[in-house]
C-alpha cells in the first residue's frame, strides 16, 4: 500500500489495496524486543523524571540476557529496538546480542514519544541514537521503533526524517485506537510511507473480527489476557490471512523481581505489574508454536538513497 502526501495541508491520504512490492519471506514470523529497563516504561512515567534515571539499579542487562535463552532455547532470531541511552551504559551486552545473531535496532535515545517532539529534536534523537548504536555494535542500524508507537497523523514528517537518517524501515505504527496510540486508518500490513522511496513502515500485527479490530502483538495484551487468547488471534492472522506477524515484548516483562513504584493510577498497575511471574512461559509456548526470525529477515529491505 502506498501513501501520498497534500503538502498544504500535511494530511496523509492512503491508496486502497496491499502493497504487492513490498517483499516479505513466507512461513516465518517477526519477533522483536524494546530494550528499555522497567523504570523508562510509560506507565511509571508520571512519578520517575528522566533526569532521575541514573539513580536506578540497572535491571536490563539481566532481564535482556535471560530473553537472549530463551531465544537460544527456541531456535529463536529477533530484533532488539533498544534505546541508546540503554547502549551506551550496557555496551557488550549490545555486542552480546548481535554476536548471537540478532538485529539491534533503535528505539530512540530516551523513549521519548515522536509526537512530543518538534521535527528538529527528532531528527537529532534519531540520528544520536543510530550513531551510538551502531558506534557500539560495529553494525548498520536500519530499523527504528517509535517510543510508544507514537508515528500517527500528528507526525507526518517521521518518515522522511527516519529515510533521510539512512533507516531502511520502520515498525512504529500500532494500527489500533488505544489511550496512549495508536493509527487506526493505517495499513495493517506492510506499506511505503515517503513519495519516491524503498523506506517501508512494518506495522505490529492486528486482527479484524467480529466487526471489530483487535491486537495480535504481543506486549501488554499477551501478558495480560489467557494465553489462549492470543492463540486464537494469531491463528487467525497467520493461517487465516497468510501474512507474517509482527510481534513484540519487554525485558522487564519477565522480570518479576523488579521493585515496586509508589504514586502511580491503579489502571497503571494493573498494566505494568499483572502475570510478570507467568510472561517467561507463555512466550516459550508461542515462540516454540512459530517459526520467529528478526524483522530483516522476515522483510529484507534493500538500502536507497534518499536527499536529506
Amino acid at each position: 500500500m502506498t501513501m501520498t502526501r497534500d503538502h498544504s495541508t500535511g494530511d496523509q491520504r492512503r491508496a486502497a489495496g496491499p502493497d504487492r512490492s513490498i517483499a516479505q519471506t513466507a512461513g516465518i514470523h517477526a519477533m522483536s524486543v524494546d530494550v528499555e529497563d522497567y523504570f523508562q516504561v510509560w506507565a511509571l512515567s508520571s512519578v520517575i523524571d528522566r533526569d532521575t534515571w541514573d539513580s536506578y539499579s540497572l535491571r536490563v542487562e539481566d532481564t535482556t540476557r535471560r530473553v537472549l535463552d530463551l531465544f537460544a532455547r527456541t531456535g529463536t532470531t529477533a530484533t532488539f529496538f533498544t534505546l541508546g541511552w540503554v547502549a551506551e551504559r550496557c555496551p557488550a551486552l549490545m555486542r552480546d546480542i548481535v554476536d548471537a545473531g540478532h538485529e539491534v535496532g533503535s528505539h530512540g535515545y530516551e523513549h521519548i514519544k515522536v509526537f512530543d517532539q518538534t521535527p528538529d529534536q527528532f531528527r537529532t534523537d534519531v540520528v544520536k541514537t543510530k550513531t551510538i548504536l551502531e558506534d557500539v555494535t560495529g553494525k548498520p542500524v536500519n530499523g527504528y521503533r517509535a517510543a510508544g508507537f507514537s508515528i500517527d497523523d500528528r507526525t507526518p514528517w517521521a518518515f522522511e526524517i527516519l529515510a533521510a537518517a539512512g533507516h531502511l524501515y520502520s515498525s512504529s505504527v500500532h494500527p489500533i485506537m488505544h489511550d496512549h496510540y495508536g493509527m487506526p486508518e493505517a495499513p495493517r500490513q506492510a506499506w511505503h510511507p515517503v513519495d519516491g522511496a524503498g523506506f517501508v513502515e512494518i506495522p505490529v500485527s492486528t486482527v479484524d473480527a467480529w466487526g471489530r479490530r483487535f491486537s495480535c502483538a504481543g506486549g501488554g495484551w499477551f501478558r495480560l489476557l489467557p494465553y489462549a487468547w492470543s492463540h486464537h488471534l494469531l491463528t487467525r492472522l497467520i493461517e487465516g490471512e497468510g501474512g507474517a506477524a509482527v510481534f513484540y515484548f519487554h525485558p522487564w516483562e519477565i522480570d518479576p523481581g523488579q521493585p515496586r513504584i509508589d504514586g502511580i493510577s491503579a489502571r497503571s498497575r494493573l498494566r505494568h505489574y499483572t502475570n510478570l511471574d507467568r510472561m517467561e512461559a507463555k512466550l516459550e509456548k508461542l515462540l516454540t508454536r512459530y517459526p520467529w526470525r528478526r524483522m530483516d529477515e522476515v522483510f529484507p529491505v534493500q538500502p536507497v538513497q534518499v536527499a536529506a
